[in-house]
């Protein structure tokens, strides 16, 4: 997955697109698996200018990071998206669309990564409906060299398809469960950017 370092709100070097791609780079690493302590350090150590809600939910995500660490960040990830039996919190689209995994949602969406010329590998235990897996996809569309995938109108199509018909959902189910002590702030971080997404597509 991911490495992609923590975005900076008021890079001028790197841009605004750089900016989107970097932050669906961090919310990949953050939902994939237990983050490594060199990365919670790297978020910890950032700081994001700015006043607005995405800048306040990352600003809470880095104070978070430095009020913990791998371990507990490994703990609180394995009870809220693994556990026993059924996970506490699903990550997969198709469960939040059709209420069960591997339904008609994730055939839609291999269909549309198939014309990406996109496929899930077989070293990646998780199906492509996983939010970290759609995360990195549209960090993709943004960054890609080819322009006739790498555009606004791929993007706008790919996240109103399969992201904004339920990303909402799954951020408030973390941000409200009991358990969630970390989690939330990723949740929020989550919710505040996609939100900014759906606005600046609906403008488009």
């Amino acid at each position: 997955m991911s490495t992609t370092q923590p975005m900076n709100f008021e890079s001028a070097d790197n841009g605004e697109e750089t900016a989107r791609a970097d932050l669906y780079g961090v919310l990949a690493e953050l939902f994939y698996g237990p983050m490594p302590q060199a990365y919670v350090d790297t978020i910890g150590a950032s700081h994001a200018e700015g006043e607005g809600v995405l800048e306040c939910a990352w600003n809470d995500l880095a104070a978070a990071c430095r009020q913990t660490n791998e371990d507990a960040i490994r703990d609180e990830y394995e009870q809220l998206f693994i556990g026993v039996g059924k996970p506490e919190i699903m990550l997969y689209g198709s469960y939040y669309q059709s209420g069960f995994l591997m339904e008609k949602p994730l055939a839609a969406l291999r269909t549309d990564l198939a014309a990406l010329g996109l496929q899930r590998t077989e070293t990646v235990a998780e199906s492509e409906d996983h939010i970290a897996t759609l995360c990195e996809v549209m960090r993709y569309l943004i960054t890609a060299d080819d322009i006739e995938i790498a555009n606004l109108a791929s993007q706008k199509k790919f996240f109103a398809a399969h992201i904004q018909p339920w990303a909402g959902e799954l951020c408030a189910a973390i941000e409200n469960h009991p358990h969630a002590t970390f989690f939330k702030h990723a949740g929020r971080l989550a919710r505040c950017f996609f939100e900014v997404e759906m606005q600046a597509f609906d403008m488009t």
